[in-house]
Formats: structure tokens, C-alpha cells, sequence
């Protein structure tokens, strides 16, 4: 080509960088979900924390300030309810090993794995009320449990009327409940592990408690962080089914919890606002102990 014919070429225009509509494209798709989060979400966590902060009754829409704060700090059963919060705390981290452990059996394909996934994901799909109302029977004072401890030498347990049992009992169905679903969690991150890893320390003889806990737990640290927040959120929040069905909040209100609570004072007591104060407690409850879960996890994980 000569060069008169190459001149005769009109140059090519360059596409300027960073146009105005590729800098708003991000924005654009980003939008219907954050307006799902602020709409639905956020707006009403903000009028209830506002409401929190008006009368109930002769009071009603008039700004009390942190009166009702301070009511729910002298009710006995808001406390209880504080102190079960405590209680399902200390017992995370059993809610989180038994899935945990067992999608670690199911990942090294234990004879019958395929079967024990459906058996163990089962429990997950079945309504609270329908699992409390069997386990309701199960564990009556003269229900199969008590004549099976019976039969072995064992005095019978009074499960669901014992105060020092009864929330114990809870959790614990609770847990064979739900647990079906972080254990989809976990086989999810053991897709993620690298299995040159599990291999090397099968060929160095590695026990599997050693396994466990220098190869799997380090390389599933962000599944384990979304376990647990997730595991505490469901125990704060999922539970209301069960309590209301097997034991209605007793015996002596030994197995309330902040969402039941919120239910008897906006259900039974008619004091909305009060109720309010009590799920921002309970909000506030979940933020501050995920955020520190978070951040120990990321600790022992060896995270920056």
C-alpha cells in the first residue's frame, strides 16, 4: 500500500476512557438491590428504633426517651431472656462443630456418605412447629425417652418442666433442626479446599484431629466466620417456633428469649414500643456478638 493510500485512511477515533455512562453502569446495576435492602430493611429497622423511643398506652406517640430501655432492664423476664442469649453464645461453637465434623466424614466419603446426606439435611425442611410438637411427645415426662433412660437404670428426667433443663432441651432440638443447613455450608468450602493439602497429610501421617486442625480449619477459616454468624443469628431468631409449642416461654419462664418476649409484649401486653426497645436490644445484641465473632475467628485463623 502506498503511502498516498495509507494517508487517504481517516484515523481511527479513540474511545475516550471513562465515559459517563460506563462510571454510572455499576451504580445503575447496584440499584434494585439496594433499594430491596434500604426499603424493606433498613427503612423499618429505623422507624422501629425511632418508635422505641415513644410511649405505649395513655403515652402513646409521645418521646419518652430511654424509658423503656430502663423498663426492659427491671423485667425479670427480659433478663432471663438476656441471660438465654448468653447461654446460646457459649453453646455455638457445639451447634457449629457437629456439622462441622460431619461434613468433614461425608468429605472423606465415609461408607454410606451419599445417604447420610439426605438423612442429615432432612430435619431442615420441616416447619418448627411440626418438629416441636413431636419433640413435645419425645421428651414428656412419661414420653419414649423417659421409658428408654428408664429401661437403662436412669431416673426419668423431667425435660420440658425442669427450669435448669428446659432451655438445654431447646437448644438441643434446635440444633438437630437446623444444623442440615450449615452442613450444605461446610461440604460448600470443602469444594474450595485444595486436596493436595489433604493428601500431604495423609502421605506425612497425619492423625485427623491433626487434619482438622492444621489443614481444614485454617482452609475453611471464611466458611466457618459465615457459620457462625449465620448459626447465631438463626439461634436468636428461629427459635420462636419452638419455645411457643413446647413450652410456652416456662416453666417460670426459665426458656424465654428476646424474640419470644418481643412476641408476648406486642402480641399479649399491647405495648408496641416497649417490644420495639426489646428487638433493638436484640439487633443490637446480634451486631455487636457477630462482629466479635467475627474478629476472634479471623484471629485464630491467622488473618490480617
Amino acid at each position: 500500500m502506498s503511502t498516498r493510500d495509507r494517508t487517504a485512511i481517516p484515523p481511527r477515533r479513540r474511545r475516550p476512557r471513562g465515559s459517563r455512562a460506563e462510571r454510572f453502569a455499576p451504580l445503575v446495576l447496584l440499584a434494585p438491590a439496594v433499594l430491596i435492602i434500604v426499603g424493606p430493611r433498613l427503612w423499618p429497622l429505623v422507624l422501629g428504633i425511632n418508635f422505641s423511643f415513644t410511649g405505649d398506652g395513655d403515652r402513646d406517640g409521645t418521646a419518652v426517651g430511654f424509658d423503656n430501655y430502663l423498663t426492659l432492664l427491671g423485667d425479670p423476664l427480659f433478663l432471663t431472656a438476656l441471660r438465654n442469649v448468653g447461654l446460646l453464645v457459649l453453646l455455638l461453637p457445639v451447634a457449629v462443630a457437629i456439622p462441622g465434623l460431619l461434613a468433614t466424614f461425608l468429605h472423606l466419603k465415609v461408607p454410606g456418605h451419599r445417604v447420610y446426606r439426605g438423612v442429615y439435611f432432612f430435619p431442615a425442611v420441616l416447619s418448627p412447629v411440626i418438629v416441636g410438637a413431636i419433640f413435645t411427645l419425645l421428651l414428656a415426662f412419661d414420653g419414649p425417652l423417659n421409658t428408654v433412660l428408664g429401661g437403662l437404670g436412669i431416673g426419668p428426667v423431667d425435660w420440658l418442666g425442669d427450669p435448669d433443663v428446659a432451655i438445654f432441651a431447646i437448644v438441643g432440638v434446635h440444633v438437630w433442626a437446623t444444623f442440615g443447613m450449615a452442613l450444605v455450608v461446610f461440604l460448600a468450602g470443602f469444594a474450595t479446599l485444595d486436596p493436595s493439602l489433604l493428601d500431604a497429610a495423609e502421605v506425612d501421617g497425619a492423625t485427623l484431629p491433626q487434619t482438622i486442625r492444621h489443614v481444614i480449619v485454617p482452609g475453611l477459616t471464611r466458611t466457618i466466620q459465615f457459620v457462625f454468624v449465620t448459626t447465631l443469628i438463626g439461634m436468636l431468631t428461629s427459635m420462636f417456633g419452638l419455645v411457643y409449642v413446647m413450652t410456652s416461654g416456662g416453666p417460670e419462664g426459665s426458656t424465654y428469649l428476646p424474640e419470644y418476649y418481643v412476641w408476648i409484649q406486642q402480641g399479649q401486653m399491647n405495648q408496641p414500643a416497649l417490644a420495639s426497645a426489646a428487638s433493638t436490644a436484640l439487633f443490637l445484641i446480634m451486631l455487636v456478638v457477630g462482629l466479635a465473632q467475627i474478629a476472634v475467628l479471623r484471629r485464630t485463623g491467622g488473618e490480617d
